[in-house]
């Protein structure tokens, strides 16, 4: 089969790199892909979607497996599906539970999926009101895409209305913030818990738990994520049970309803507060960085898998009992502005020594490696224990170099008061 992965960034390359080793790939391709997916994958670059979809046909693709959101809530698999191209990720309709957090919403509480209360506004008045009668801490969502960054916990009225100015009226994530979510705040513990859909039949990958603010100790503005692990603790066995029966289960049945059959990864991210699971945001991908832990715990065949789904088959994942870590490798000034143009240095070396990895801001010129981004590696391991898998991420850290290389020194630090 003739495979091809659509994006360029942290969680693609993790992609190529699984679906690389499946005995029913017959060749792989990545659009545009970046040069580490270009050691396992065939690149090619894009202008729109008509012309991948006149690359896609020239190399004969079989199947495409899309990474980002964007692509999605765009219709990229409505267009190539109408030229006969298989594609596995949600349709236009059903991306809008990651491209509309009011869709998403108003989806949970019709169908009871458990999520903070909530009220939507398209007027900075009426939202700014509203945050000055509610109080903080109160959090403040971007409704459309904002890869990430679109979301702020304020802990004072004035931050809450500073964001919603930023959002309303200086547009600074453009239209996606012209309409806001306004939520109550909930205390818990973050994870992630990702599937492979298709209709109501669903394969639960393995949990995992990311980190998303900028610095250590959850400090510092949202980012797209600055690193993850798998397993967590922080789900435990009837935890899990209840975000199968609770989230995922009624999430695909009232997709169903609604006339939508839902078809590729379905990430829910949750709060774990004292009443349970409750779901902070819905996305229709998978998580990155949680794909990449993820991926190197995975066991089975991932295209078999997938096929298997798309033809609603039963299968099952075999998952390496090792745990995994992923940390982001970030530029200076990231996520606001970050810094481009630098040389990375030491890849290879870490390489050796059997870390993972895995390339999402990066470019090659001249036979060196450059930054092209705000989120530029991730570096994964496997290890017995988490100790174990962190310690090796940590030591390989070191040997990595690019001018105003920033990272988190406590990824997976949270999970140690529960093992």
């Amino acid at each position: 089969m003739r495979v091809l992965v659509l994006g360029k960034g942290g969680r693609e390359h993790a992609l190529v790199w699984k679906l690389s080793q499946s005995k029913l790939v017959e060749e792989l391709f990545s659009a545009p892909g970046n040069p580490g997916m270009e050691e396992v994958s065939k690149t090619f670059n894009f202008k729109d979607f008509e012309d991948l979809k006149e690359k896609l046909l020239k190399n004969r693709v079989d199947l495409v497996v899309v990474g980002p959101e964007e692509y999605l809530v765009k219709g990229v698999r409505d267009y190539l599906e109408s030229f006969g191209i298989k594609v596995f990720g949600p349709d236009k309709k059903t991306a809008q539970l990651e491209g509309s957090k009011a869709f998403a919403k108003e989806f949970m509480r019709k169908y009871s999926i458990p999520t903070a209360q909530y009220e939507v506004f398209e007027d900075f008045e009426g939202a700014k009101s509203f945050v000055e009668s509610k109080g903080a801490p109160i959090v403040i969502k971007a409704d459309g895409l904002a890869g990430g960054k679109g979301v702020k916990v304020c802990f004072k009225k004035e931050e809450a209305i500073s964001f919603l100015e930023d959002l309303m009226l200086k547009g600074k994530f453009g239209d996606s913030g012209k309409r806001v979510v306004i939520e109550e705040y909930l205390e818990g513990e973050e994870a992630s818990y990702i599937v492979m859909a298709k209709g109501e039949l669903y394969l639960p990958l393995p949990t995992s738990q990311d980190h998303k603010r900028l610095f250590d100790g959850d400090r510092g503005p949202n980012t797209g994520g600055m690193g993850a692990y798998s397993p967590t603790p922080v789900i435990d066995q009837q935890t899990e049970k209840r975000i199968r029966e609770e989230i995922v289960e009624r999430t695909l049945k009232g997709l169903l309803r609604e006339g939508l059959t839902y078809l590729g990864f379905l990430y829910a991210g949750l709060m774990i507060t004292k009443e349970g699971p409750k779901v902070l945001e819905f996305n229709v991908r998978l998580g990155d960085p949680e794909a990449q832990p993820l991926l190197c715990r995975i066991d089975s065949d991932l295209l078999e898998a997938i096929l298997n789904l798309m033809e609603e088959k039963k299968t099952e994942l075999k998952v390496k009992r090792d745990w995994a870590l992923d940390l982001v490798l970030a530029s200076k000034g990231y996520p606001e502005k970050p810094q481009v143009g630098k040389e990375i240095r030491g890849v290879e070396e870490v390489k050796r020594e059997g870390i993972m990895v895995f390339y999402a801001g990066v470019k090659r010129e001249g036979g060196k490696l450059l930054t092209a981004g705000g989120r530029v590696l991730n570096l994964c391991a496997l290890g017995k224990t988490l100790k174990e898998a962190r310690d090796k991420v940590y030591r390989a850290v070191e040997k990595i170099h690019f001018e105003g290389m920033h990272y988190r020194r406590d990824i997976g630090l949270r999970a140690f008061k529960y093992l």
